[in-house]
């Protein structure tokens, strides 16, 4: 039997259409809020996934590499990101 909630290529299970500090799958916190634009940034690991600053260090979802600090929008990315920093700094550039 299969499930088909499971297949999903994000590492932290969220969506655009998941409410705004909810939890997300897997019991994660979904980072996506809304805030002031110069609060916001995007996941180096899920491209694209909006991230609130504020929000994500408070939650400690945050690497600093070569001077830079990088959000994460869920605990997911933070040891995907540990596995090849270069590449994903990269997406940010």
């Amino acid at each position: 039997m299969t499930n088909n909630l499971e297949a999903t290529s994000s590492c932290c299970s969220t969506s655009p259409s998941a409410p705004i500090a909810a939890v997300a799958g897997h019991g994660r916190e979904n980072l996506m809020a809304s805030g002031a634009a110069d609060d916001m940034t995007t996941c180096p690991v899920m491209v694209g996934n909006p991230v609130s600053k504020t929000t994500a260090e408070a939650a400690g979802l945050y690497r600093d590499y070569e001077g830079e600090r990088y959000y994460f929008c869920c605990g997911g990315c933070g040891p995907a990101f540990d596995s090849d920093p270069a590449k994903y700094a990269a997406n940010m550039a």
